[in-house]
């Protein structure tokens, strides 16, 4: 292990490293990765929400079974390991704002939210209280020292790279964030994780958000807000009826299967969503291209950076050339699945410069007329 790669002064033995474990293989390899260096290691794991029946099942973060899983690694790697319960603060700042994004027909990132809230908030408090002089997570981002301070950057692997959900890091949490993951595959963390003889070497990645453990998204908004399941119509964008749906959670912008209207010369798209009359607006593939958008909230991290860029409008999408425009990101071709609740994350290369929340997009069709 490179010392470098937690980016401590010298002597490491005088450092101590708290890491952000979830239970997964990517936070297990960071701690005994800290641990080798010879750092005081401390192991740190936030119990977000009642798991229920979240119990037991694998892919889900911060269930039950993750925290055992985190405890048995820190036991084995022979380091401290606290649990701290955050549930009420990731209620309130992620699960209800889940819940009423969807109740207002916007598309939610509810990771980006947590890193906000309990991971890069409270996390961040506790390694403090602590005594750390870092906190550590398994994020596939990279933390680079720049010739104006740390910097965040995408990372080597661009299959793992995280960084959309990342783009609303302070510069304050970033000059004390460690990411040592950044510049591995993934293929070679669980090479590493088997190599450490650690158990969770082969546990396999979380594919849902972790409070949603079966996908089941629209069941749990139903669930927090009973007022979402109304009945509404879809229409086309003259106002003509096409058909009718069970409530606005079942749709998001750029959404094609699931409308269960036909008879068109092509396929309809959701363009829309209307909480207020409850309509599904749709459309031809055309009308989703996109010219602009307004972001709101910005989080800047590019110093003095200006003119061109590039913009991820989606996690998986690829970055976009752009430019900004006081509020507005503008992109050089017409951008498609843009929805309001998502967010445009800005880069320079590798380099994230910041982003913030699309609130308004501008159609493409409208802007060359």
């Amino acid at each position: 292990m490179n010392p470098a790669d937690f980016q401590l002064a010298e002597p490491l033995a005088k450092r101590r490293i708290v890491v952000a474990m979830s239970g997964g293989v990517d936070s297990s390899v960071v701690a005994a990765l800290a641990a080798q260096t010879g750092a005081e290691t401390i192991g740190v794991t936030l119990q977000l929400y009642d798991h229920g029946e979240a119990v037991g099942r694998a892919g889900s973060c911060c269930a039950g079974r993750d925290i055992r899983d985190a405890r048995a690694v820190c036991d084995k790697l022979g380091i401290a390991h606290y649990v701290f319960d955050h549930a009420s603060s990731f209620r309130s700042t992620v699960i209800d704002d889940f819940a009423d994004e969807y109740l207002a027909g916007r598309t939610p990132i509810p990771c980006v939210r947590c890193n906000m809230g309990p991971k890069f908030t409270d996390l961040f408090a506790l390694a403090r209280d602590l005594g750390a002089d870092c906190l550590a997570t398994g994020h596939y981002v990279r933390r680079v020292e720049g010739a104006h301070g740390a910097e965040l950057h995408r990372a080597a692997d661009p299959a793992r790279d995280q960084s959309y959900f990342l783009f609303a890091t302070t510069q304050a949490q970033l000059d004390f964030l460690r990411f040592p993951l950044g510049g591995l595959p993934k293929p070679r963390v669980r090479e590493l994780a088997a190599e450490l003889g650690l158990g969770v070497a082969g546990k396999p990645d979380s594919q849902d958000i972790c409070f949603v453990p079966d996908g089941d998204y629209a069941s749990l908004v139903k669930k927090l807000r009973p007022e979402v399941e109304t009945y509404g119509d879809i229409i086309d964008e003259t106002g003509r009826k096409l058909g009718a749906h069970k409530g606005l959670i079942h749709f998001t912008v750029g959404q094609r299967r699931g409308l269960e209207i036909g008879g068109a010369a092509e396929p309809y798209y959701v363009l829309r969503l209307d909480p207020v009359t409850r309509e599904v607006v749709v459309g031809p593939k055309r009308a989703l291209a996109v010219r602009g958008a307004r972001i709101e909230n910005v989080n800047w991290l590019g110093g003095d950076h200006t003119g061109p860029l590039a913009a991820k409008v989606r996690s998986l999408a690829k970055p976009v050339p752009a430019w900004l425009e006081g509020d507005r990101v503008v992109f050089e071709m017409p951008e498609y699945g843009v929805a309001p609740g998502q967010a445009a994350v800005l880069y320079a290369g590798d380099r994230v410069l910041g982003g913030g929340w699309i609130a308004e997009t501008e159609r493409a069709e409208l802007a060359a007329a």
